[in-house]
């Protein structure tokens, strides 16, 4: 009562006005006071610099992985056997993956059939889940007398969206985008097609995001319905908006409880599924190989599907903690399983693969890796081989090249994954 007596008094002789005029200039002088004083300092120094993707981050997460082992790589004292190893690796990847789908009958449906010079390419679609469909090449030799070996051929990257499975193929007729691309990365010579014309059956597949399933922004549809029709100009710019997008793939698939990568080696897994139905195909001897992405592709497809009896990793493959520091903004964000890497490194993935054929081949000016990371990974791959009895069975070759599959490398890899599935 005594505090709603005083508001009164001072209403009704104006001193209330007086009050607010003089609270009013205080808040001003306060806030011309804190003006002029100059901002208080940071409490820390800035770090140095540290030449590390994640700047001033980066001696953060050094420490904070100072304590990881790889507790599940091979060999060590967890492991009686290699048997052991792949049970336990396998079954970790395939956890993280966040993705299974059940088997289902692939239904293909051929869409197009091409005569060529010494082989048959017939371009369709087939399920690799009951949700969906995947387009893909597949590229049969002419005057098979059997069953013929057959190959996965796993597409690369390379900042190019709009284009997928047409990255290992000649169609005769390319795009211009596809000419430059295949000059680039394959040195003009699409790796599906030679493997044909030397007696394989051969399919590719687009990976989900890319050709046929990349994304295409309601803006875009219309320019997107003919990709043949497509300037270059208008490829890059294409690929460019694809590429912004990645992150929202992989951000939308943790919303989905899903991941990237589950959908990508899932979707190669049943291509060997299909692969298999084929009457061309001796099921007993396939092989796989890629470049780049593709290389990646054929290190977990290899890993984790005994029926490649030969895999052939291309310009993909190192150690990870070298690669913490500077070669993480040159990878997309497909290539990240999160909290794989804490149990297994990346030659441990590939060592999966044991006692069935291996060969990796690494790009000695391949920029996209650090050196000592891929030296070492061929050093560990080669540990396990040896240590699993099937030191026979490994295969690790440095050329002096950039981040390409050269003429020389398709050579060595044609010849390697002839002798293998022979």
């Amino acid at each position: 009562m005594p505090d709603l007596h005083r508001r009164s008094l001072l209403a009704s002789t104006g001193l209330a006005f007086l009050f607010a005029q003089n609270g009013q200039a205080a808040a001003e002088s306060t806030s011309e006071t804190a003006i002029e004083q100059p901002e208080p300092a940071d409490p820390a120094e800035i770090p140095p610099p540290t030449g590390a993707d994640l700047g001033s981050m980066f001696p953060t997460l050094n420490r904070l992985v100072a304590d990881r082992t790889f507790d599940l790589s091979f060999p060590s004292d967890r492991f009686r056997n290699v048997d052991e190893f792949r049970a336990a690796g396998r079954a970790r990847i395939f956890e993280l993956l966040n993705y299974a789908p059940p088997r289902f009958d692939p239904q293909p449906e051929i869409l197009e059939k091409v005569e060529c010079d010494g082989y048959t390419r017939e371009k369709l679609t087939f399920a690799t889940s009951p949700h969906t469909r995947v387009p893909a090449y597949v590229l049969i030799p002419h005057g098979l007398k059997g069953p013929a070996p057959a190959i996965v051929d796993l597409h690369s990257h390379g900042g190019m969206f709009l284009f997928g499975k047409e990255k290992v193929i000649d169609l005769g007729t390319n795009h211009p985008a596809m000419t430059k691309y295949h000059a680039e990365n394959y040195s003009g010579r699409p790796t599906a097609t030679e493997l044909v014309k030397r007696g394989f059956v051969v399919i590719s597949i687009d990976a989900f995001g890319f050709g046929e399933r990349r994304i295409v922004l309601d803006a875009d549809r219309e320019k997107s319905v003919d990709r043949g029709r497509l300037s270059i100009d208008e490829v890059v710019a294409l690929n460019r908006k694809c590429a912004a997008k990645e992150s929202t793939i992989a951000k939308s698939m943790a919303f989905a409880g899903l991941t990237w990568p589950g959908i990508v080696f899932w979707d190669d897994i049943r291509t060997v599924d299909y692969l298999t139905t084929r009457q061309e195909v001796d099921a007993s001897r396939i092989g796989c190989l890629g470049i780049s992405m593709g290389g990646y592709r054929a290190i977990y497809l290899t890993a984790l599907d005994d029926r490649i009896k030969a895999g052939c990793i291309t310009g993909f493959m190192s150690t990870v903690t070298p690669m913490l520091k500077a070669h993480i903004d040159t990878h997309s964000w497909i290539h990240f399983l999160p909290g794989l890497h804490r149990h297994l490194d990346l030659p441990d993935v590939a060592a999966l693969a044991i006692p069935r054929a291996l060969l990796v081949q690494q790009c000695r000016r391949d920029a996209l890796f650090p050196l000592a990371g891929m030296q070492e990974s061929l050093a560990r791959i080669e540990s396990a081989y040896t240590a699993a009895g099937h030191a026979k069975q490994f295969s690790g070759r440095f050329h002096d090249a950039p981040h390409q599959f050269t003429r020389a490398m398709q050579e060595e890899a044609f010849a390697w994954l002839k002798t293998q599935t022979a």
